[in-house]
């Protein structure tokens, strides 16, 4: 029943925007991002934290308009920041944590661009790189993990900010091509190519960026840090053909195929294996 709701729901909110992108194009457009660009999960709220997030020391930042929140669990001079995806959450690191504690390490969450406790209903991943740039050069980490689109966004923040603090980075269940993205939303609602040009219109105008090179396989090619770069043959989300194309273009980097654990990326041996590359 609720797959019928949902798709009867999707199909109809494609069918207003394709309507209206003849009569009001611009505003058929901006509707159009508006439905691809806001999460509609993932935010908190500052009186029902989880429990995880209660044990860190937390910190807001603001940027401009924005602000972004981070949480800190206290160890040594080791830094390693982490960097969730879409509809998501610093919470999400849960699992990967006690892991990362037995080295020691200082470790650092970010709260992404409309998502946990930061600002906003927007989120892009040029945004996310400035925020994340912010809180390196504030906490200067080795050490960077990402997952899924917050993968993504980190080879877009080390190809374009070429942080000499950084010296290995983890990437786990990551999308390459913006281009598999957009084509999914535009299927999800069956807009039409009016509203398809629309949208690469605005990331060209608004990022200056060309969708075809907005790629996780052009932003590795351009990494000289090592790298762990780890997908899950049984994802769904984010297809393991994503990973491999990351992984044929990143020199200094290492590939982990696994099964069974999706797109969340949650399991032990994996987390021991990320361990082992960070700190042996």
């Amino acid at each position: 029943m609720k797959k019928i709701v949902f798709f009867i729901f999707t199909k109809s909110i494609g069918l207003y925007i394709n309507v209206l992108s003849f009569i009001l194009p611009k505003k058929a457009s901006k509707l159009a991002y508006s439905f691809f660009s806001q999460p509609r999960e993932g935010k908190l709220s500052k009186k029902k934290l989880p429990k995880i997030l209660l044990e860190a020391q937390s910190e807001t930042f603001q940027v401009e308009k924005d602000s972004f929140h981070t949480y800190t669990w206290k160890g040594n001079d080791t830094v390693i920041l982490l960097v969730h995806g879409w509809e998501s959450n610093a919470s999400r690191w849960k699992k990967l944590l006690p892991y990362l504690k037995k080295s020691g390490s200082t470790i650092i969450a970010i709260d992404g661009p409309a998502h946990g406790l930061s600002s906003g209903k927007e989120f892009n991943i040029p945004q996310y790189a400035a925020f994340i740039h912010i809180a390196v050069e504030k906490f200067k980490p080795k050490y960077l993990i990402g997952h899924s689109i917050g993968g993504k966004t980190c080879l877009y923040y080390q190809s374009v900010y070429q942080n000499d603090t950084l010296q290995k980075m983890v990437i786990l269940g990551s999308p390459s091509d913006f281009n598999i993205i957009l084509n999914n939303y535009i299927r999800l609602l069956s807009l039409n190519s009016k509203i398809l040009k629309s949208l690469e219109a605005h990331y060209l105008t608004t990022f200056q960026l060309n969708l075809e090179q907005f790629s996780g396989k052009i932003f590795a090619s351009k990494l000289n840090i090592r790298g762990l770069i780890a997908h899950d043959i049984d994802d769904t989300v984010v297809l393991f053909e994503e990973g491999k194309k990351i992984a044929s273009t990143w020199k200094n980097a290492v590939f982990i195929e696994t099964k069974g654990l999706g797109h969340s990326m949650h399991g032990a041996e994996l987390y021991k294996k990320v361990s082992r590359f960070l700190f042996d």
